[in-house]
């Protein structure tokens, strides 16, 4: 394994309520000298969690994503709070986003978006065993559940809709038993 560039500063060049921007002096082992940019976030963990109904139900949602400005259908999802660990966090988006609980949380897998620039992970989550049960979340507006059957992952991930890496990755992986 290749040894880690050293870094020689790091400075803080934009800043927003959610992240800031750093920018990386670094020195690679082979004396290459190098300046990155990195978003970095306050809170730099998420869950996204696949919550089946049954053992061929998964539930998704179809929410705005102001990024690209549409409606994606996608999976619930949101950040890890202080003080919860990524189970935790996963039940209580469950609830907010779509108004179970589940009885099995399982830790599938972590995936990051871009890790050469943005430090954020996102731990995928597998639910079942869901039971009614609504807590009140920060959504501006209803999500709408959509059920999805896993048997046509295929036909979901094609979906011009479907768009979110993470959504996609974590719909192969929990795909497989």
């Amino acid at each position: 394994m290749p040894t880690k560039p050293h870094i020689r500063s790091v400075r803080t060049i934009a800043e927003s309520r959610l992240f800031r921007i750093e920018e990386l002096h670094l020195t690679f082992s082979n004396g290459i000298e190098r300046v990155y940019e990195r978003m970095v976030g306050e809170y730099p963990d998420s869950v996204i969690i696949a919550p089946f109904l049954d053992n061929e139900t998964l539930l998704m949602i179809r929410e705005y994503s102001a990024a690209i400005d549409d409606y994606e259908l996608t999976l619930p999802k949101g950040l890890v709070d202080r003080g919860e660990d990524f189970l935790q966090a996963a039940n209580r988006e469950l609830q907010e986003e779509i108004g179970y609980k589940a009885d099995q949380l399982d830790y599938i897998a972590p995936l990051t978006i871009a890790p050469g620039y943005i430090n954020h992970t996102s731990h995928v989550i597998r639910a079942t065993g869901l039971t009614a049960s609504r807590l009140p979340g920060d959504e501006p507006e209803a999500l709408e559940i959509v059920p999805c059957k896993i048997a046509g992952i295929n036909d979901i991930v094609a979906r011009s809709d479907v768009t979110d890496a993470r959504t996609i990755a974590t719909l192969y992986l929990v795909s497989e038993p």
